[in-house]
């Protein structure tokens, strides 16, 4: 045996080794029950969250809530997917909550079905008051959240979600259909719900993910696109809804690339890069088009605006540098218990010259986190030169 090779075996194996005495655990959520009233019955949940929720300069941030239905399949995945998207700032950090089954069939159908055999189908409704009563509550009392709430299903769970958007009142805002098993709605069913459907549901976004079944290929997709262009039809504007076909997958393979696009689908520009913006107002009417389109108010993320401002702050064209101002304050007044904003334009002002509002700003700082050893010592030093 080659010396090179015989080196290259004993290196893996000392690290496979290493590996093996440094164990640990990776935790990515935490499991809870709650007792449900409306279910009579006790129901499982897990929880993730975001990886700044525990850091307490993030103390003060809100999250929204994302549900995801059939959650021993999908928890784990949408949870790394959805943690990773929001520390890139690609997508709003988010709490992923992953719902236990007991009876998907009971749970996930809206409506009652007469089969040969006698089944549980029927109780949606029920299900969903489960979570817009119980356990939504629940979440908001016991985690810092803002009430935006996205729920994701997949076939029943996405036949679920679709009747949720379609359903008068609902404290879900956005909904991810992923391949929904509308074969019980026939033509005669969708008209009346289409029918039934009122002016709150077009306030809401809706993606909807069709798979390639083979041969019952065009009955599926037929029916997912009747029930988005009958939707489409029916709204006077832009519709806010995606519909996407996945020729390459099957129903089993689709969740996740379709949970991936449908998520970057309804935050559609919220990642801009800070070196496609150019000014404030360019940035302020960005966002508002994202929150008119979500009927939600989402602010320009502390994070974007901050880059923005330190790369504008550090330009050596005076023009660009005297916009950085701009962007600073913008982020204190959306961000009003963040003691980092206001450490950054105390900064700011400092390197325009501005002393007195400098120390302002670092007072400010300090008041929200006297452990802010930056914004002390600049208060120190710009005090002495006075």
């Amino acid at each position: 045996m080659h010396k090179y090779h015989l080196l290259l075996i004993l290196f893996l194996f000392g690290i496979r080794q290493a590996k093996s005495q440094e164990t640990g655990n990776i935790e990515i959520g935490s499991t809870h029950t709650i007792h449900s009233s409306i279910l009579d019955e006790d129901r499982s949940y897990w929880v993730s969250l975001p990886e700044s929720y525990g850091n307490p300069e993030s103390s003060y941030k809100e999250y929204p809530l994302l549900i995801v239905l059939d959650g021993s399949s999908f928890f784990h995945p949408i949870s790394g997917m959805t943690n990773y998207m929001g520390s890139i700032g690609r997508i709003p950090e988010m709490i992923v909550v992953g719902i236990q089954n007991v009876s998907r069939t009971r749970d996930f159908t809206p409506d009652k079905i007469v089969t040969a055999r006698e089944n549980d189908f029927g109780g949606g409704d029920n299900f969903l008051a489960f979570l817009e009563e119980e356990l939504i509550p629940k979440l908001d009392q016991e985690y810092r959240t803002v009430p935006y709430r996205i729920l994701f299903g997949h076939s029943l769970g996405g036949l679920l979600a679709a009747h949720a958007y379609m359903k008068e009142n609902t404290i879900f805002n956005s909904f991810l259909a992923i391949d929904p098993s509308i074969g019980s709605w026939d033509a005669e069913t969708m008209d009346k719900k289409l029918e039934a459907i009122g002016p709150n549901s077009f306030k809401r976004y809706i993606y909807f993910a069709t798979a390639n079944w083979g041969k019952r290929n065009i009955r599926n997709r037929d029916r997912h696109v009747r029930l988005y262009e009958s939707l489409n039809s029916n709204y006077d504007g832009v519709f806010p809804a995606k519909l996407e076909y996945f020729e390459n997958e099957d129903h089993s393979s689709v969740p996740m690339i379709a949970f991936h696009n449908g998520i970057n689908s309804i935050f559609e520009g919220y990642g801009i890069s800070y070196r496609d913006v150019d000014n404030l107002e360019q940035l302020t009417q960005h966002f508002q088009d994202i929150s008119h389109r979500l009927s939600w108010t989402f602010a320009p993320p502390e994070s974007l605006v901050n880059r923005i401002a330190y790369s504008k702050l550090q330009s050596r064209n005076e023009a660009e540098k005297s916009k950085a101002l701009d962007f600073f304050i913008l982020n204190t007044e959306n961000y009003t218990d963040s003691y980092n904003v206001f450490d950054s334009l105390g900064e700011a002002y400092e390197v325009l010259g501005d002393t007195s509002k400098a120390i302002e700003n670092y007072e400010k700082s300090l008041s929200l986190n006297p452990n802010n050893g930056h914004a002390k010592a600049k208060v120190e030093e710009l005090k002495r030169k006075e």
